[in-house]
């Protein structure tokens, strides 16, 4: 059988991952997940917070926008949408920015990739590029009611999309309630302006810029009378789609609105202690020392009560801490690696898993990954924490890449909805369907059954999942040990999100099998 090549892992020197570290821009820390399964903390990595921008008027005529075409008769040459000169620091650039981020979510592009997108084309100043992220996060998380405020505003959805993403950008700094994070960053009358500028600084959307101003300042006359009658719909309320509150009750019918509740809410920044190198408690005086208040919420998870730029951290460029959501720090640990054990971690990208196995014993380790872009993640989080390991790309459905010889360990993070983790990824609840769970639980069961043929008589392999369906975790791990005569160990099973002083971690779910001696 066919073999792609091994790359090889070795940890750089000391300085020089220091030195990368500190390189990295707010951008490059926060622009991938996976569409299918994202297990990245783009928001709290990043450690951005709310910024407060200047207001003020277009300017100039400047660069052109990476917006849809004008709609021209066949006769006439196509242009390219026209976008005047903002201030580099105005609110109303960021809402161009996040609006364009929003737009092109509901075509179906995942947010994190959609703001790359948007810093591409546009290149702002890295604080510009915190101010869109922070925007387009808010807005995600405040769809449902903006959208249902639209439709009682409007008689039909503004176009293009972006007008339509601007007009939902704009209204969720109106409507946030008092009490959210940086609610008042903004006076009304700035947000009103603002958005109004944006729209004509923008030649795709500048015909639209008097219904901007209409309807916010309409909101802003009935706001207690529109809010009533917005909040009469469950996807207002709870700002999720009507098949993923229908799915959720069902599923958890004691437990649905803590869920729910728990999803909206913004990620903590966790740290992973490397309790190779360090402890929990000379991280948490670390921390201290540098002015960062932290609480311990787990064996070796440390939650940071502001969020802060990774490079800021102590001991992060040093590989002493990482950043990990605090039950995703559950997989290494149940998996009880040994020195000198052959350990397969399959679709491993970003690595954080990956690292943690590492750090817990000298094991012979493959990180398989079916994306190449992703799997170069791995090796920026190999070269932090010093470890060496195998990372290849390889279809994880496949034995194309395999080398013939069993494994030890093996973890199965395999593709799902990602529905335990909406509060990291606001977007998968807007980008997801109701079939979604079905086809990926199909896909992922055939992952399995290969990966398990490549596990020792004797061995423990764990399968994980970042859903909260049961036919994604529960019914795939029963079904499963049937197919496979697999004995199923102890494990914690399903662990739903929780937001709050001594539990705030993302929902996932373990089953752990062994394999029978033959």
């Amino acid at each position: 059988m066919s073999q792609r090549p091994i790359i090889t892992l070795k940890p750089k020197p000391q300085s020089a991952v220091k030195k990368a570290a500190v390189r990295k821009t707010a951008a490059q820390k926060t622009l991938a997940h996976q569409a299918s399964a994202p297990k990245t903390a783009a928001e709290q990595q990043s450690g951005k917070k709310t910024v407060r921008l200047a207001h003020g008027h277009a300017s100039k005529p400047g660069s052109m926008s990476a917006s849809k075409p004008v709609t021209r008769p066949a006769s006439q040459p196509v242009s390219e949408p026209v976008r005047q000169e903002l201030k580099a620091d105005s609110l109303a650039l960021a809402f161009l920015g996040a609006a364009e981020a929003v737009a092109q979510v509901k075509a179906g592009t995942a947010l994190p990739q959609a703001l790359a997108r948007v810093f591409v084309q546009q290149q702002p100043l890295p604080q510009m590029r915190g101010a869109m992220q922070d925007i387009a996060y808010r807005t995600m998380r405040q769809l449902g009611l903006v959208e249902t405020l639209i439709g009682l505003m409007t008689s039909k959805a503004p176009e293009p999309a972006l007008l339509h993403g601007l007009l939902c950008c704009a209204l969720t700094l109106l409507a946030e309630p008092a009490s959210a994070a940086d609610a008042k960053s903004y006076e009304a009358f700035t947000v009103v302006d603002q958005a109004v500028t944006a729209a004509a600084a923008d030649s795709s959307i500048v015909h639209g810029k008097g219904m901007m101003n209409a309807v916010l300042r309409r909101f802003l006359r009935e706001r207690e009378v529109l809010m009533q009658q917005a909040r009469q719909k469950p996807v207002a309320v709870w700002n999720y789609p009507q098949w993923w509150l229908d799915a959720t009750k069902a599923a958890y019918p004691r437990d649905w609105q803590a869920i729910l509740t728990a999803g909206n809410q913004p990620p903590p920044l966790t740290l992973r202690v490397n309790l190779k190198q360090t402890t929990v408690a000379a991280c948490l005086r670390q921390l201290a020392d540098g002015g960062m208040a932290a609480t311990q919420i787990g064996a070796a998870a440390v939650r940071l009560e502001k969020p802060v730029p990774v490079e800021q951290i102590p001991g992060f460029a040093d590989g002493l801490v990482s950043v990990q959501d605090a039950a995703a720090q559950l997989a290494a640990p149940l998996l009880d690696v040994h020195d000198g054990m052959r350990v397969l971690d399959a679709c491993a990208a970003p690595g954080g898993k990956t690292g943690h196995l590492l750090e817990m014993a000298a094991i012979d380790l493959l990180a398989l990954d079916a994306d190449q872009n992703r799997l170069a993640r791995i090796g920026e989080n190999l070269q932090r924490l010093h470890l060496p390991a195998q990372v290849q790309v390889g279809d994880a459905a496949s034995t194309e890449w395999w080398d013939g010889h069993p494994f030890d360990r093996i973890l199965a993070d395999v593709p799902c909805t990602a529905s335990g983790i909406v509060r990291r990824h606001p977007d998968i609840r807007w980008l997801r369907r109701k079939g979604d769970a079905r086809q990926l639980a199909t896909f992922s069961a055939q992952i399995l059954d290969n990966l398990w043929q490549m596990l020792r008589p004797g061995g423990k392999f764990l399968f994980v999942t970042c859903s909260l369906w049961p036919q994604e975790s529960e019914q795939q791990a029963a079904a499963f040990a049937v197919r496979n005569h697999a004995i199923r160990l102890e494990a914690p099973g399903q662990i739903l999100p929780a937001a709050n002083a001594e539990q705030d971690h993302d929902g996932l779910f373990y089953a752990l099998f062994q394999k029978n001696q033959e």
